[in-house]
Protein backbone atom coordinates (compact mmCIF):
# COMPACT_ATOMS: atom_id res chain seq x y z
CA UNK A 1 0.00 0.00 0.00
CA UNK A 2 1.10 3.59 -1.00
CA UNK A 3 0.87 5.93 1.85
CA UNK A 4 1.36 9.58 0.63
CA UNK A 5 1.94 12.25 3.55
CA UNK A 6 0.11 13.45 4.03
CA UNK A 7 -3.19 11.41 1.75
CA UNK A 8 -5.13 13.04 -1.07
CA UNK A 9 -8.37 10.81 -0.97
CA UNK A 10 -11.28 13.15 -1.19
CA UNK A 11 -12.52 16.20 -2.97
CA UNK A 12 -16.12 17.13 -3.87
CA UNK A 13 -17.86 20.35 -5.37
CA UNK A 14 -19.92 23.05 -3.27
CA UNK A 15 -23.90 22.12 -3.85
CA UNK A 16 -26.44 25.42 -3.90
CA UNK A 17 -28.31 23.68 -0.70
CA UNK A 18 -24.83 23.66 0.89
CA UNK A 19 -25.17 27.83 1.09
CA UNK A 20 -26.08 29.55 3.86
CA UNK A 21 -28.05 33.19 3.72
CA UNK A 22 -24.44 34.72 3.02
CA UNK A 23 -23.92 32.71 -0.29
CA UNK A 24 -21.11 30.78 1.50
CA UNK A 25 -21.19 26.88 2.55
CA UNK A 26 -22.78 26.39 5.99
CA UNK A 27 -20.58 25.50 8.80
CA UNK A 28 -22.69 22.00 8.77
CA UNK A 29 -21.45 21.21 5.30
CA UNK A 30 -17.68 21.47 6.13
CA UNK A 31 -17.84 18.54 8.80
CA UNK A 32 -20.02 16.85 6.48
CA UNK A 33 -17.13 17.17 3.52
CA UNK A 34 -14.68 16.14 6.64
CA UNK A 35 -17.00 13.18 7.24
CA UNK A 36 -16.51 12.46 3.44
CA UNK A 37 -13.16 12.32 4.06
CA UNK A 38 -13.06 10.40 7.31
CA UNK A 39 -15.24 7.80 5.36
CA UNK A 40 -12.48 7.68 2.49
CA UNK A 41 -9.47 7.56 4.81
CA UNK A 42 -11.81 4.38 6.40
CA UNK A 43 -11.53 2.93 2.95
CA UNK A 44 -7.96 3.62 2.64
CA UNK A 45 -6.97 1.53 5.58
CA UNK A 46 -9.50 -1.10 4.84
CA UNK A 47 -12.38 -0.16 7.20
CA UNK A 48 -15.27 -0.42 4.51
CA UNK A 49 -18.69 -2.08 4.80
CA UNK A 50 -17.16 -5.54 4.03
CA UNK A 51 -14.77 -5.16 7.29
CA UNK A 52 -17.68 -3.73 9.21
CA UNK A 53 -19.96 -7.15 8.31
CA UNK A 54 -16.95 -9.20 8.69
CA UNK A 55 -15.90 -8.12 12.18
CA UNK A 56 -18.74 -6.39 13.72
CA UNK A 57 -16.73 -3.54 14.07
CA UNK A 58 -16.77 0.52 12.92
CA UNK A 59 -15.81 3.66 13.74
CA UNK A 60 -17.21 6.28 16.50
CA UNK A 61 -16.26 10.18 16.44
CA UNK A 62 -15.38 10.72 20.15
CA UNK A 63 -14.73 14.48 19.27
CA UNK A 64 -14.39 16.87 16.36
CA UNK A 65 -12.68 20.82 16.13
CA UNK A 66 -13.09 22.66 13.37
CA UNK A 67 -11.53 25.49 11.93
CA UNK A 68 -13.36 28.00 9.48
CA UNK A 69 -10.46 30.11 7.66
CA UNK A 70 -12.18 31.04 4.58
CA UNK A 71 -14.99 31.20 2.82
CA UNK A 72 -16.43 28.95 -0.39
CA UNK A 73 -18.82 29.43 -2.86
CA UNK A 74 -21.01 27.42 -5.07
CA UNK A 75 -19.69 25.24 -7.61
CA UNK A 76 -16.18 25.47 -6.27
CA UNK A 77 -14.16 22.30 -5.36
CA UNK A 78 -12.45 21.43 -2.89
CA UNK A 79 -10.40 18.85 -2.03
CA UNK A 80 -9.28 17.32 1.44
CA UNK A 81 -5.81 16.29 2.33
CA UNK A 82 -5.66 13.81 5.88
CA UNK A 83 -3.26 13.13 8.05
CA UNK A 84 -2.71 10.75 10.71
CA UNK A 85 -1.25 12.60 14.10
CA UNK A 86 -1.32 9.67 16.64
CA UNK A 87 -2.92 6.11 16.42
CA UNK A 88 -3.28 3.37 19.73
CA UNK A 89 -4.70 0.50 20.41
CA UNK A 90 -8.33 1.85 19.90
CA UNK A 91 -8.02 5.27 18.74
CA UNK A 92 -6.64 7.63 16.16
CA UNK A 93 -6.22 11.06 15.80
CA UNK A 94 -6.99 12.64 12.22
CA UNK A 95 -6.57 15.69 11.01
CA UNK A 96 -8.26 17.23 7.49
CA UNK A 97 -7.05 20.31 5.95
CA UNK A 98 -9.89 21.61 3.33
CA UNK A 99 -8.47 23.46 0.32
CA UNK A 100 -9.81 25.05 -2.37
CA UNK A 101 -8.89 23.10 -5.63
CA UNK A 102 -8.33 26.19 -8.07
CA UNK A 103 -6.23 28.78 -5.78
CA UNK A 104 -5.13 26.09 -3.51
CA UNK A 105 -6.39 28.57 -0.60
CA UNK A 106 -6.71 26.57 2.88
CA UNK A 107 -10.18 26.69 3.97
CA UNK A 108 -10.84 24.88 7.07
CA UNK A 109 -9.34 22.43 9.17
CA UNK A 110 -10.46 19.83 10.87
CA UNK A 111 -9.48 17.45 14.35
CA UNK A 112 -11.17 14.37 15.08
CA UNK A 113 -10.57 11.63 17.47
CA UNK A 114 -12.07 7.87 16.28
CA UNK A 115 -12.68 5.02 18.30
CA UNK A 116 -13.04 1.67 17.13
CA UNK A 117 -15.93 -0.05 18.43
CA UNK A 118 -17.31 -3.89 18.88
CA UNK A 119 -21.34 -3.70 18.06
CA UNK A 120 -21.67 -6.54 19.91
CA UNK A 121 -21.80 -4.60 22.89
CA UNK A 122 -21.73 -1.40 21.56
CA UNK A 123 -18.52 -1.58 23.33
CA UNK A 124 -14.75 0.14 22.11
CA UNK A 125 -12.24 -2.36 21.24
CA UNK A 126 -8.65 -3.05 20.65
CA UNK A 127 -7.95 -2.63 16.67
CA UNK A 128 -7.56 -5.95 14.70
CA UNK A 129 -3.63 -6.80 14.12
CA UNK A 130 -3.91 -6.13 10.13
CA UNK A 131 -5.98 -2.82 10.49
CA UNK A 132 -3.45 -1.70 13.80
CA UNK A 133 -0.50 -2.27 11.01
CA UNK A 134 -2.04 -0.51 8.72
CA UNK A 135 -2.53 2.60 10.82
CA UNK A 136 1.13 2.15 12.28
CA UNK A 137 2.40 2.17 8.41
CA UNK A 138 0.08 5.50 7.78
CA UNK A 139 1.14 7.20 11.45
CA UNK A 140 5.12 6.20 10.59
CA UNK A 141 4.82 7.80 7.32
CA UNK A 142 3.25 11.03 8.24
CA UNK A 143 5.65 11.41 11.50
CA UNK A 144 7.69 13.60 9.67
CA UNK A 145 4.94 16.33 8.85
CA UNK A 146 4.62 18.93 11.02
CA UNK A 147 1.74 19.46 13.70
CA UNK A 148 -0.90 21.34 12.07
CA UNK A 149 -0.79 24.81 13.87
CA UNK A 150 -4.60 24.09 14.71
CA UNK A 151 -4.09 21.13 16.17
CA UNK A 152 -4.90 20.72 20.05
CA UNK A 153 -6.60 24.03 20.32
CA UNK A 154 -9.46 24.59 22.31
CA UNK A 155 -12.20 27.29 22.37
CA UNK A 156 -11.92 30.10 24.91
CA UNK A 157 -12.35 34.04 25.32
CA UNK A 158 -9.93 35.54 27.46
CA UNK A 159 -10.78 35.79 31.38
CA UNK A 160 -12.78 32.75 30.64
CA UNK A 161 -13.89 30.23 33.27
CA UNK A 162 -12.82 27.04 32.52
Amino acid sequence: MAIDAPLSLYSTTVKPEWLDYNGHMNEAYYVLVFSEATDAFMDFTGQDDAYRKRTGHTIYTLETHVAYLQEVGEGETVRVETQLLGVDTKRYRLFHFMYHDGSNELLATGEHMMLNVDMAGPKSAPFGEELAARLTAIREAHANLPVPAQAGRSIALPGDRG
